[in-house]
């Protein structure tokens, strides 16, 4: 497989799949260019070289061409970061991308306009009604799929060579991010620099692990996490389960949660998941005590209580000290650390504490030597919070994307690079 140190760009034009869907607030200034910075090294490598890039991206989820979701909006600030004037395309596969790709000279770049504006980036039909007949439903996907075989063809077009570097969008089956290299041979289609460290963390924690392995998995629902947690279970040494979860197995081991949140439909899962963690000699780890409120707001009444005593009235909105303590004894004994969700509500200032902590514990135990791995959206947005995001061996800009991959799903991006 071809490797970008090895890649010699010079003379090249690179399709560039970027992960660019940052956030904009009211007035579509930026607030967040963690994704952008990600690439640059990628885009760099390809400008140094004497190469010319294509760059093609998302942002938003659009049914159609909208102001709103410009990427014209992005440019200015895209253009600042990577050091030259990007140029625009107003259509992605319009005749001016055409032309301004062939006018592309080495050390420029040209921004495509929103690839999701069409329905064929992502292959699904658009617009249909949601009790439309069933051979209506089968015509437009067949459609969609017909269609978006010319317009993955027009955007390999473009370029003379493929690169990937868009992790978070590496679980989709689009039409930018793995049918495109179906039209460029094996020495012309890889990974940006960003996607490789991705792979590569990844698979540190999960295939060559140092042990022992911790995993710490938040969310507020174990029905959303029952996948991931259920291979973890056959990888980790020690599993925290933390945040909303925690009240669903309280209750299931028969413990009071007040109105805590909790999935009623789901005891049983707790209770067998907890067997499964047994039965592979798993330490699950769950909280002892939790900090509740009367109210689910940051200015509400608050006291500490046992984690399954806690009153009618009140629900637990993060982790308590005994639990805090006990976290961090796991993590500090750790070799490899994975953590994937906060344990509270931390959007709150007066329920931070206890992430706060787990990330403290894991900047201490990845000091001592552990690798420590952070995904998931809450998660790096707590130690971006924190101002500790420097302090993890690897932070990923990766999502569901990340969680497919640690559940040992294949992910259609990686495998339209490397085969597998």
């Amino acid at each position: 497989m071809q490797t970008i140190d090895k890649f010699n760009f010079s003379g090249q034009k690179a399709f560039v799949r970027v992960d660019f869907n940052v956030p904009l607030d009211e007035n579509f200034n930026i607030t967040d260019d963690t994704r952008i910075r990600a690439a640059l090294p990628t885009l760099k490598k390809i400008l140094n070289d004497g190469g010319s890039i294509i760059l093609g991206s998302h942002l938003g989820r659009p049914k159609g061409p909208t102001a709103k979701y410009s990427l014209k909006h992005i440019l200015p600030h895209v253009s600042k970061l990577l050091g030259v004037d990007v140029q625009f395309a107003d259509d992605c596969i319009g005749t001016q991308a055409k032309e301004k790709s062939a006018a592309l000279q080495p050390g420029q770049a040209l921004m495509l306009e929103n690839l999701r504006f069409y329905a064929e980036e992502e292959g699904k039909p658009r617009g249909l009604a949601e009790d439309a007949p069933e051979e209506e439903v089968k015509a437009a996907k067949k459609a969609v799929k017909e269609s978006q075989k010319e317009f993955t063809k027009t955007l390999a077009s473009y370029a003379t060579v493929y690169v990937n570097d868009a992790f978070g969008t590496a679980h989709r089956a689009h039409a930018s991010t793995a049918l495109i290299a179906e039209y460029f041979d094996v020495d012309h289609k890889l990974f940006g620099y960003l996607m490789q460290n991705e792979i590569d963390a990844v698979e540190k924690v999960m295939k060559n692990t140092t042990r022992p392995f911790t995993a710490i998995m938040g969310g507020s629902k174990v029905s959303s996490k029952i996948e991931i947690i259920e291979n973890l279970l056959t990888k980790v040494d020690n599993l925290i389960i933390t945040g909303g979860m925690t009240y669903t197995f309280t209750k299931a081991l028969g413990g009071k949660i007040g109105k805590s949140i909790c999935e009623d439909d789901k005891l049983d899962l707790a209770l067998s998941l907890l067997a499964k963690a047994k039965e592979n000699n798993v330490n699950m780890v769950l909280a002892v005590d939790a900090k509740i409120a009367d109210d689910f707001s940051n200015d509400a009444n608050t006291q500490f209580v046992a984690v399954d005593k806690i009153p009618d009235e009140w629900e637990g909105l993060d982790i308590g000290p005994k639990t805090e303590k006990l976290f961090a004894e796991v993590i500090n004994k750790s070799k490899t650390i994975l953590w994937n969700g906060p344990t509270g509500v931390f959007e709150f200032e007066n329920f931070t504490h206890g992430s706060r902590s787990v990330g403290e514990a894991i900047v201490e135990a990845t000091q001592n030597g552990a690798f420590s791995l952070v995904g998931g959206g809450d998660s790096v947005a707590c130690v971006n919070k924190f101002g500790i995001a420097d302090k993890m061996s690897y932070v990923s800009t990766g999502g569901g994307a990340l969680l497919e991959f640690i559940e040992g799903k294949e992910l259609p991006g990686i495998k339209a690079i490397r085969g597998y």
